[in-house]
This record gives structure tokens, sequence and C-alpha cells, in this order.
């Protein structure tokens, strides 16, 4: 399942990401979205976990945590959205 994680602390990393959900499971991959000219963090996030309970307990345990001193916003992700900037 892949987790959409929001409200990411500018010094959150993917190591930190990761690290956060392995406590609910095995993660496959866990990826923080940068800005692609200055490599800035945007300020969220996805991880991808292959278990859905595994997921499931994850989005649940953490949503509204802290995390690097921010309250998360945790939940399943959506696909992207046709449109100016969903196009694929």
């Amino acid at each position: 399942m892949n987790i959409y994680v929001g409200n990411l602390s500018r010094e959150v990393t993917e190591k930190n990401l990761r690290h956060a959900f392995e406590g609910f499971g095995q993660v496959k991959d866990a990826k923080v979205i940068t800005d692609k000219e200055t490599g800035i963090s945007r300020g969220f996030g996805f991880v991808e976990m292959p278990n859905s309970a595994e997921a499931d307990a994850a989005i649940s345990g953490l949503n509204a945590k802290l995390l690097n001193g921010q309250r998360i916003v945790v939940n399943k992700a959506r696909p992207r959205s046709k449109g100016p900037r969903g196009d694929r």
C-alpha cells in the first residue's frame, strides 16, 4: 500500500521516515519529495508498505503524531488526478 505523509518538517530525511514506519512492519520504500531546483523538502512524502494490515496500522498509529517536532498527516495515498499538474 502506498501511504501519503504530509506536514513533514523540512529536516525529515528518508531514513527518519523509514524508521518511523518500520515500527509497524516492513517498509519497501520511503521517499521525501523535494523541489527539483533547490533540493529542499516540499514537506511531504510517500511510504510503501507491502502488507496492507501493517500499512493500516501505521496510518492509525502515526497520523497526527509528532515527527521531528511537527504533527504529521498520514493517510492512504490517492492516485494523481488528471489535469495541469497531474498529467503523466
